[in-house]
């Protein structure tokens, strides 16, 4: 590729952490006219409280809003009362009007903490969804085919396996894609997930007349479990709202392979800086120092930095208190439907026999992050990574799966 079709440094700053932008040309064109751009990003007050996994497409909000664009959170309290049937495999129960005002205050407060407040513009979608007359939605509903709309792939799924789909759940990604209608956006940020909903944007756009908008897409943050979508309901996320020991311990548990890419999306340091970490654990420097960089920064930009110097040292003093070495192997057992505390300890490779493993639960030589095990009769069903030790010197990180 010669040097004119590479990238700007704009664009190469946008790429970072970005699975797709559709069409690339588009936004390329667009940011190439120098004038602010207009930019969305929808999130549906379905809970009220955001966890890292949320924060991926803020902080590439913020990343536009540093660039001088316009950007726009927009909180789906409409779409809410629909409920978001994406990569669901039933109707999703709305939301109550209370439920959505409630999680939308909580929203609001959370977002600030990445988002510059005086540049962020803070839109609801009930303002123009909820002056539609019936004719309106009509018309609406008249721009997309049912079998267009199968063609998404949690739709079709349903349809094959002859599971319900409410006529309401169409109109989930038609209305998503007005919102970009009337907020004549030029760019909507988005989740790999939301992809489908994204494009539906783009065509809405056309049949109102609109400028097309560009799409960017961030992938879906792996939880703490390094296998599945970080998520309140699997257990394996960190909630930006935790308290700032908690949020320590839990970033320090993810994997040494995992760190790399919560560093990608989650911190604010260029991506030199963290090839240079990189380098220097090539080089010997121990991973859990690299990784208390990003819980600092983490915590930090959640809290503020006296509590990230407190849940560091309040870490170190309960890891060496419990004498728990630095470099201890890394195993990944398959534990999620639930495995008797001697079968962990012998996938672990930490006795030789099940047997053996429950004499030492017996014996009191069983600890999990530091606490005693007593019964060896504990179904261990974990979805997040804990330290097990056996004895004094044994030791072992399991990463369920």
């Amino acid at each position: 590729m010669g040097e004119a079709n590479q990238p700007s440094e704009v664009m190469q700053a946008l790429l970072r952490g970005a699975d797709e932008i559709i069409p690339q040309s588009e936004l390329e064109a667009k940011l190439a006219t120098g004038k602010p751009l207009e930019v969305k990003a929808g999130f549906d007050p379905t809970a009220p409280d955001l966890h890292l996994g949320h924060t991926v497409l803020i902080n590439k909000l913020r990343q536009f809003q540093q660039l001088g664009h316009n950007v726009t959170f927009l909180i789906g309290d409409f779409t809410g009362l629909i409920g978001d049937p994406t990569g669901k495999s039933a109707t999703r129960p709305p939301l109550t009007s209370d439920e959505i005002k409630q999680n939308a205050e909580t929203y609001q407060a959370q977002v600030f903490k990445i988002l510059d407040p005086e540049l962020t513009r803070v839109r609801f979608n009930s303002e123009w969804m909820s002056k539609m007359s019936s004719a309106d939605m009509i018309r609406l509903a008249a721009q997309y085919t049912v079998a267009r709309m199968l063609e998404r792939d949690d739709f079709s799924k349903r349809y094959a396996a002859q599971q319900s789909i409410a006529i309401h759940e169409f109109l989930y990604p038609l209305v998503q894609g007005y919102d970009s209608v009337a907020l004549e956006a030029d760019v909507e940020l988005g989740g790999t997930d939301q992809k489908f909903n994204l494009l539906v944007g783009r065509e809405m756009q056309k049949a109102y007349g609109k400028s097309q908008q560009a799409i960017l897409t961030v992938p879906i943050l792996e939880g703490l479990d390094g296998v599945q979508k970080m998520s309140k309901s699997l257990g394996n996320y960190i909630g930006i709202t935790d308290a700032p020991n908690d949020m320590f311990g839990k970033v320090m548990s993810v994997s040494d392979e995992l760190m790399w890419r919560y560093f990608e999306l989650l911190s604010f340091r260029p991506m030199s800086e963290i090839d240079g970490f990189k380098t220097q654990i090539s080089e010997g420097m121990n991973p859990r120092d690299v990784k208390f960089l990003l819980c600092e920064e983490l915590i930090t930009r959640f809290h503020n930095a006296a509590a990230a110097e407190s849940a560091k040292q309040d870490f170190i003093q309960r890891f060496q208190k419990n004498a728990i070495p630095d470099d201890i192997p890394e195993v990944h057992i398959a534990i999620r439907d639930g495995l008797l505390i001697g079968g962990v300890i012998k996938e672990a490779q930490l006795c030789p026999s099940t047997s053996e493993a429950m004499r030492m639960v017996k014996q009191g030589a069983v600890k999990i992050d530091g606490e005693r095990v007593s019964d060896p009769k504990l179904l261990i069903n974990a979805v997040t990574p804990f330290v097990l030790q056996v004895g004094k010197r044994k030791f072992a990180r399991v990463c369920p799966k």
